[in-house]
């Protein structure tokens, strides 16, 4: 299948590569080179990152912070993920944008729709900040919604896993892998791919949905050409 724009949604832990917290230079280069491969094909490409590797709104309420206040603190963290991503892409000498769901004009554009468009029509990687500017709502609902909005063919989730499977592998040795499934059948098999609200969002527009190893160089492309890389949510 032949994608002409796709959302790449992308963990905060991820970009921890081997560290405790915080951002791996190393690991943010190679996922750079990644994307380079993709807009080189021709391919316009969105990204939403989360925020996980600095701070988690969730966990900051578990621990008696106001929900509110930590899903802001979350956001803002999003904006750092996607500042660090952005100088690693043009130091890879792709252009960038980044969009902000709050307003923080000093160091981001705020979201606009057509602009955003214009600017993966122009060639430009579109890096997405902020998730939705509301408390409650995760970076998964960010991405479907964001996908939605610029029209993407698909939403690629890079993860640390290869893929979907019956049980969490890094737990279960007999877990087996899925290709291919259905919205309906992850549902009713309780499967985690997204939160429930965003993977919903994704269902009800059929906006299909790929999760992949992210961290393994050359997945991306074999993703976007075709390759039966990881699994495949789909109608």
């Amino acid at each position: 299948m032949k994608y002409n724009r796709i959302l790449l949604k992308l963990s905060g832990e991820a970009l921890m590569g081997n560290r405790q917290y915080g951002i791996d230079p190393e690991r943010l280069s190679e996922y750079a080179q990644e994307i380079k491969k993709a807009i080189d094909k021709g391919i316009e490409v969105a990204v939403v990152i989360g925020g996980g590797n600095i701070f988690r709104g969730v966990a900051g309420a578990s621990a008696g912070m106001d929900r509110v206040q930590g899903d802001h603190m979350g956001m803002l963290a999003t904006v750092i993920n996607g500042l660090a991503l952005q100088s690693a892409c043009e130091d890879a000498g792709i252009p960038t944008r980044l969009q902000s769901a709050i307003k923080i004009n000093e160091v981001a554009e705020p979201f606009i729709r057509r602009k955003a468009m214009r600017h993966l029509e122009k060639g430009r990687v579109v890096i997405f900040g902020g998730g939705t500017g509301n408390p409650y709502f995760t970076t998964d609902s960010a991405a479907v919604l964001r996908a939605i909005e610029i029209e993407a063919d698909v939403i690629l989730k890079g993860t640390r896993v290869d893929g979907i499977y019956t049980a969490d592998p890094e737990k279960d040795s007999s877990a087996t892998k899925f290709e291919f499934i259905s919205f309906d059948d992850v549902l009713r098999k309780g499967l985690k791919v997204m939160d429930t609200t965003a993977f919903t969002l994704s269902q009800e527009n059929e906006l299909p949905i790929i999760v992949f190893d992210m961290n393994k160089k050359g997945n991306l492309m074999k993703v976007l050409s075709g390759e039966n890389i990881g699994t495949r949510v789909q109608l």
